[in-house]
């Protein structure tokens, strides 16, 4: 079978909002207030908790401080995973397209780097898990992306072959996933760093979850 595989945060959900409101809640817990905004650093957010911590860490000066975004990381989690999706959206048309996929033959998995539980969790609250054959997370495996292997997998787990897969992703770590996998992928332009996804050369860029069906058919064929 030929499976598409999507990345969640930026590319299935905009799940931005979630993941500052957890990292300010760090940043209040030190003491120093919000640190990050849920407008102009969405793209930070969707990079993920120790990019966030980093990037308030920076404006604080202590760019270089890493062992108190350790310490602090494990806070991030728990207070994401407390409001997990209060302000989390599915981004439009995104699951019409992986119905219509499936009813092509396609399996449909998820690979993110964001932790198997959290991920399964959002995915679960925002009802739509059950759609997706598979779901494998930053700690599912020994390694994450931009190792292929948990591309691969998730490839396995939804009933395919590794080699027919297809990720649709929002970043520069999806597209060196799939350029080490041998493998197409598709990059979405909706998200907050949309405009920087042609300069990473995917097989495609997706503006709307209408077109995608079509594309991976062009791109599996």
């Amino acid at each position: 079978m030929k499976t598409v595989i999507f990345d969640l945060d930026g590319t299935l959900a905009d799940t931005s909002g979630d993941l500052i409101a957890a990292a300010n809640a760090c940043f209040r817990q030190m003491g120093v207030g919000d640190m990050l905004d849920p407008e102009s650093d969405q793209a930070t957010a969707l990079r993920g908790g120790r990019a966030m911590l980093k990037l308030g860490m920076a404006r604080l000066g202590r760019a270089d401080d890493s062992a108190t975004i350790d310490e602090f990381y494990p806070v991030l989690l728990d207070a994401y995973g407390a409001a997990i999706d209060t302000y989390t959206v599915l981004y439009p048309g995104a699951m019409d397209a992986v119905e219509t996929l499936k009813t092509r033959g396609y399996g449909v998995g998820i690979c993110t780097n964001k932790p198997a539980a959290l991920a399964d969790t959002l995915m679960t609250n925002l009802g739509v898990r059950s759609a997706f054959a598979s779901l494998i997370g930053a700690d599912t495996l020994p390694v994450r992306k931009p190792d292929p292997e948990p591309l691969f997998e998730a490839a396995r787990r939804a009933g395919g072959a590794p080699e027919r897969c297809l990720l649709v992703g929002d970043s520069d770590t999806d597209r060196n996933t799939a350029r080490a996998a041998g493998v197409p992928s598709v990059l979405v332009t909706f998200g907050p760093s949309g405009e920087d996804m042609a300069a990473l050369s995917p097989e495609a860029l997706l503006s709307q979850y209408s077109d995608l069906p079509d594309l991976v058919d062009q791109l599996l064929a």
